[in-house]
């Protein structure tokens, strides 16, 4: 679905557009104009490095241009690790180059890629002992990735020793590189290990984290069970990506469960995800097995702009869940028998363009790109300013050759709430509906989710009642994740009254709240120090069958002994403990310290003696993540991941 004539006019356009600052100081540089020299500079070294002569590569190297950026980004774009390395030796004969963190971290990627462990040491050894000036030190994350990169499993672990050594908690990435060795490297029990070990010390997984898993159970044949644990992630409130549908689509379609790919086809739609080139060998053979009409739109999303010819000989690194690349460009460049697409990086134009100058602007409508969905989405995801996306997709819609689509539009939709501009969002959202255009419920979700950090929730509830005349018909599933993002952003903007109200609808439409849901509002009264409210959303608990887990019980216990009430703080102590329950260090502490105020030393020593015991569970207590990922979720996908190993090692 296409925004067909949306806003191509320049009238239109005037009338739309935020105003546009002009500045008349001579010591302006045009950003644009400077990123299109580089990027020309960025060319001619890669054209020159893929000939059969290198002699040319002395002149450009130096070139005024010149610089770390162009360094950085020619280091990238060589076509082997071998040319990038020469490369960096030829830049040793350059008296006015000299390296920084851009172009050595560059570096020890490219030595981490080609296996050269030993260079790739020494190098960081030389930044870490100060050999290069303005240069700091490398952090662990960054040197487990290289060891990661170059297979070096020791020095991943041994990186991973010290930074624990040092008492500091390491980040969910780290974790995730671990586990991926372990998974690429078939130590099944191990990996699972680690995930285990990241609820434990209290990482909380992210979509990372599921993607390795779902890929280590891909590629051990346990599809179903990757199945199973991406069906359970919107529960979790966990974002669903490119590659892990790509993972699940290629295998499904190599195995012939094209109803499947079917549904996931279906789903990422309703996610508003751009399709990716990655899937594009697996659906031509399931058109090939006879579904063509089910594949047909999304292969045509995939395929390349017919402006743009399609010839690729760079190895530019894309994120792990963006595969289309960066080949947005007029013509082909040659020399001899090379053939390339211009460079082009997204993000380093937005940087030009953030203040939306009119020199900038003439700039770019001189450099004639040709403006596909891609870059676009690229483009808007870059931009820090509400206001200059608004004026880059009122600009881009009258572009020759361009028109927005539910992509472009959902991108800026999600952008301008993220930064509260309520105006902008209602303006676009009426255009929109006009043409016909229907957005997915995950853009819906964002929406009412970023009203919630800007204090909008009374727009966020009409946007949630005019939900079916932006998306169109509705799933039971998507519409309980409307709901549970409603009631958080009304929670947020305390609107008590509103999300009691919202609540109390979701449940006769026969939306029964999850248990993160729960201790999310009962989080948010407990902290008002609303105590009545607490226990009445307890009860609703109980009423509605919901199991409570060792997270709700604690917001209980907090709340209780936060109002002096000690006694029934006790109580729920033991409702906990007779549901084989255990509270946290914290938690205990606290009721302990509540108990003897109140003069219960016995019942505080009780205590005491029963928390001694270790529980050998998973923790199912889940702090700081309210509203979205519940213990027993979390347990449930290591359940799943566990099992699926300990079925293969019985059998």
């Amino acid at each position: 679905m296409y925004l067909r004539g949306f806003f191509y006019t320049r009238h239109l356009y005037s009338c739309l557009a935020l105003p546009t600052r002009f500045f008349t100081s001579n010591s302006y540089i045009n950003k644009v104009s400077l990123y299109l020299k580089r990027a020309r500079l960025i060319d001619s070294i890669r054209l020159c490095i893929r000939s059969n002569s290198q002699r040319s590569l002395i002149p450009l190297l130096n070139d005024p241009t010149l610089d770390s950026f162009v360094v950085t980004n020619a280091l990238r774009s060589a076509p082997s690790h071998e040319s990038a390395l020469s490369l960096v030796d030829t830049l040793k004969t350059v008296p006015h180059f000299s390296h920084n963190q851009n172009t050595l971290y560059t570096l020890a990627k490219i030595l981490a890629k080609s296996k050269q462990t030993a260079k790739l040491k020494a190098l960081i050894n030389g930044i870490n002992s100060g050999k290069f000036t303005n240069v700091a030190r490398t952090s662990f994350m960054d040197r487990m990735r290289w060891y990661a990169t170059a297979g070096d499993f020791d020095a991943v672990l041994q990186a991973w020793d010290e930074w624990r050594a040092l008492q500091r908690r390491p980040c969910t990435e780290s974790y995730n590189i671990v586990m991926m060795i372990y998974a690429q490297m078939g130590k099944n029990s191990e990996a699972v290990n680690i995930f285990y070990r990241m609820i434990d010390e209290g990482a909380l997984p992210n979509s990372r984290t599921y993607t390795i898993m779902i890929e280590h159970l891909v590629n051990l044949g346990k599809l179903d069970s990757a199945l199973e644990v991406f069906g359970t992630l919107p529960l979790m409130r966990i974002k669903r990506t490119l590659r892990q549908f790509s993972l699940l689509v290629e295998a499904l379609t190599a195995t012939e469960r094209f109803d499947v790919v079917k549904t996931l086809l279906n789903e990422m739609q309703i996610d508003g995800i751009l399709p990716g080139r990655a899937m594009r060998s697996a659906l031509q053979h399931m058109q090939e097995a006879g579904f063509v009409e089910e594949t047909d739109e999304v292969i045509k999303e995939m395929l390349p702009d017919e402006r743009i010819k399609n010839v690729g000989l760079s190895m530019d690194d894309d994120d792990e869940d963006d595969d289309e690349g960066t080949d947005h460009a007029v013509d082909d460049v040659y020399v001899d028998a090379v053939q390339l697409k211009p460079w082009l990086d997204p993000a380093a134009l937005v940087s030009a363009l953030q203040d939306w100058r009119p020199e900038e602007v003439s700039a770019l409508e001189d450099a004639k790109f040709v403006w596909t969905t891609r870059l676009v989405c690229k483009m808007i995801r870059n931009f820090n300013s509400a206001e200059t996306v608004w004026q880059f997709f009122c600009w881009v819609a009258y572009q020759p050759g361009f028109t927005h689509d539910v992509y472009t539009v959902s991108r800026t939709i999600a952008k301008l709430a993220r930064h509260g501009r309520v105006d902008l969002v209602n303006k676009l959202m009426s255009k929109i509906k006009s043409e016909g255009i229907r957005l997915s419920c995950s853009t819906i979700r964002l929406i009412i989710d970023f009203y919630g950090l800007s204090s909008n929730g009374d727009t966020a509830l009409k946007v949630f009642r005019d939900v079916k005349s932006l998306c169109g018909p509705i799933s039971k599933n998507s519409l309980f994740l409307l709901y549970s993002s409603l009631l958080r952003t009304l929670a947020k903007c305390k609107m008590n009254s509103e999300a009691l109200d919202v609540l109390d609808e979701m449940i006769l439409c026969g939306i029964l709240p999850d248990i993160q849901t729960f201790s999310g509002l009962m989080h948010n009264f407990a902290i008002q120090g609303d105590i009545k409210m607490v226990q009445r959303l307890f009860g609703m608990v109980r009423q509605t069958g919901v199991e409570p887990d060792a997270y709700m019980f604690k917001i209980l216990i907090h709340a209780y002994c936060k109002c002096d009430r000690a006694v029934l703080a006790l109580r729920v102590f033991e409702d906990m403990a007779n549901s084989n329950l255990m509270v946290d260090a914290s938690t205990k502490q606290l009721l302990v310290k509540s108990l003897w105020k109140a003069g219960r030393l016995r019942e505080a020593a009780i205590v005491e003696e029963r928390t001694e015991d270790i529980n050998d569970g998973l923790p199912l207590a889940v702090p700081g993540h309210v509203y979205t990922v519940s213990s027993s979720d979390l347990t449930r996908v290591y359940n799943i991941y566990s099992s699926s190993f300990t079925t293969t090692e019985s059998e």
